[in-house]
């Protein structure tokens, strides 16, 4: 009887197409340094991603997002993720806004979020983590 080592990774971290992770930045000096000091923010999903922000008190103006996938790390538009009040947008809000928008400009670092009423995140872990204090 044989144990099996590490944990399962979802099939949608497989895909090569799709970010693997997003990343939240956030200048903790708010502008006020000679440099930005950053705590960053991470989820599994943007739009985990985007309430962990939302809950942390973080509102778009004040974080830079990116997929980091293929390598590499991709700023995201947060202009896309918000109402037009300037507040986050909230699943599916959220979602819609991402899969019509990569419709229009096929950015990968856009691709998947609910493509064809399906979310191709679905298995993955929606929370977020940030710095702990």
């Amino acid at each position: 009887m044989g144990l099996i080592k590490g944990t399962a990774r979802p099939q949608s971290k497989k895909d090569r197409t799709l970010p693997y992770t997003y990343e939240g930045r956030v200048d903790i000096l708010e502008g006020k340094g000679a440099e930005p000091v950053y705590d960053h923010y991470f989820s599994d999903t943007l739009c985990g991603l985007v309430e962990c922000l939302d809950e942390e008190g973080f509102g778009p103006d004040r974080v830079r997002l990116f997929g980091l996938y293929r390598g590499e790390k991709s700023e995201l538009d947060n202009s896309l993720l918000v109402d037009d009040r300037g507040r986050w947008l909230k699943r599916p809000a959220l979602c819609r806004a991402l899969e019509d928008h990569f419709a229009h400009s096929h950015e990968d670092c856009y691709r998947g979020h609910v493509e064809k009423g399906t979310c191709s995140f679905e298995d993955r872990d929606r929370s977020g983590e940030g710095p702990a204090w």
